[in-house]
């Protein structure tokens, strides 16, 4: 048994683990880092990455289909499944390298391929080794939550961590799910050319804005998706290829292939954590504002924190980590500042509070302002003038935007910039925007706050009208 002593033991070689123990180690800590499973985690291997790269063949197919619009001719997509697959391989084999062991080994990490657990509070047993740190990081992410639905152990399924190693387009895709990631491979799958049936037991996108949410239902149902809301699975059964899934009221839904996207669960049942004095909560370790599990030389991050479950949250996390744990600085972890986005088409974004989380946390004082996507120049050059920013404001400062349109995803990235510094609607009105881009969304929308106070305000009027009689 080979005993190891190290500054920082990091738990999880995922995107919160592979910045902690990058960062620590090029800043001159001592890092052992332990994964027994695949570098890069879930983001690389089965969620962000591939996700996006098969997002991105089924954009290309339906663009194939609808090209008319701009004076091409439409033509239909010849799918070759696998090879789409295959590039989706290729995607994550790029990017790979960069989250690879040869790299953290040649920084100067000691990585070992073992599960690690919990032996006593400040010791740590991955194999035949035990390690003791003066910071330990649990960096473990989640896996696919399996829901205790009837029958469906009897029934083959597919999972995001599964999706990726099959090979034969489904002829028609069950989906159990209507969050981010079942809405993302429902279009993806129906661009790709199958039949695709979302199952949800509440709202669709329930966690997002209503009005934004409606716009994006609409044009997954127009590309023909069958969304079931307020649907609960009660009980799967069939075999591989003929599918069915009863819902509560009776109804029954008929496919070839399942996928199961409820949501995930964090992956702590390993760690032992009992034995570390670490206590856990319903959705991940008990954390406090700094990151500090009960056990003050532990330190959750990302998923295995409870939390918002996002690849740059965990980033966020590492970054206050490093603060604490090498520089012995306050740092806590915030969320109101906290983009998300789903990546479908077009894509919905959302940073701080909802307009009904704005009102009923500010009443009255929140302002509602909008800039639609059908008023920007560039949108209607593209073809692209569905959707709409919406920033909610109180006394001139932004607590929430959303956004559904077309690079929901890039022009979130301002006012994620604004609400991270408290900054102003005047800041954004302040800035130029270089024409046409879908950019100048953003600007209109400060501009939409502003131009009632300037063009409707009686006194602006007497003013102007004062200074023009006295000026030469």
């Amino acid at each position: 048994m080979e005993r190891i002593k190290a500054d920082i033991l990091v738990i999880g070689a995922g995107s919160g683990g592979l910045s902690v123990a990058s960062g620590a180690v090029q800043m001159g800590a001592s890092v052992v880092l332990l994964e027994d499973h695949k570098m890069g985690g879930d983001c690389l291997n089965y969620g962000c990455v591939p996700s996006k790269a098969l997002i991105a063949s089924g954009k290309v197919a339906y663009g194939m289909g609808h090209a008319s619009v701009y004076g091409i001719a439409d033509v239909a997509a010849q799918v070759d499944y696998a090879a789409a697959k295959d590039h989706v391989q290729g995607v994550i084999e790029q990017i790979a390298p960069v989250d690879s062991q040869e790299r953290f080994e040649g920084l100067g990490v000691r990585v070992i391929r073992e599960k690690g657990r919990f032996i006593s509070e400040t010791e740590v047993q991955a194999g035949d080794h035990i390690i003791t740190a003066r910071r330990v990081v649990i960096a473990t992410g989640s896996s696919p939550l399996v829901p205790p639905i009837l029958g469906l152990d009897q029934v083959p399924y597919l999972t995001n961590e599964t999706l990726w190693s099959l090979r034969e387009r489904p002829a028609h895709l069950l989906i159990i799910g209507g969050g981010p990631i079942g809405m993302e491979m429902a279009q993806a799958h129906r661009r790709l050319g199958s039949k695709v049936t979302v199952i949800e037991g509440g709202r669709a996108l329930g966690k997002d804005d209503p009005e934004m949410t409606g716009i994006l239902l609409e044009q997954l149902r127009g590309e023909g998706i069958e969304i079931a809301e307020y649907a609960r699975a009660q009980e799967v059964r069939g075999t591989g290829g003929a599918i069915e899934v009863e819902v509560d009221g009776g109804a029954v839904y008929r496919g070839s292939h399942l996928l199961i996207a409820v949501g995930r669960r964090v992956n702590t049942d390993a760690l032992d954590l009992d034995k570390a004095g670490i206590k856990t909560t319903k959705t991940g370790v008990q954390v406090d504002s700094s990151l500090k599990t009960t056990n003050k030389r532990v330190y959750a991050i990302g998923d295995a924190a409870g939390g918002l479950q996002f690849t740059h949250v965990a980033g966020y996390h590492a970054g206050i980590v490093i603060r604490s744990a090498l520089f012995g600085l306050p740092a806590k972890a915030a969320t109101a500042h906290i983009p998300h986005v789903t990546y479908t088409d077009p894509e919905l974004a959302q940073v701080g509070l909802t307009e009904e989380q704005a009102k009923q946390e500010h009443g009255l004082n929140v302002e509602v302002v909008r800039s639609h996507y059908a008023h920007n120049d560039r949108a209607i050059a593209e073809r692209r003038t569905t959707g709409l920013i919406k920033v909610m404001v109180v006394r001139g400062r932004p607590v929430g935007a959303t956004i559904i349109g077309h690079q929901a995803g890039e022009l979130i990235n301002l006012w994620a910039l604004v609400l991270a510094n408290g900054l102003k609607m005047k800041h954004v009105a302040n800035m130029v925007a270089p024409y046409p881009t879908i950019g100048e969304l953003n600007k209109r929308a400060a501009g939409a706050y502003f131009s009632p106070r300037l063009f409707e305000s009686a006194t602006v009027k007497r003013i102007v009208g004062i200074v023009q009689r006295w000026l030469p």
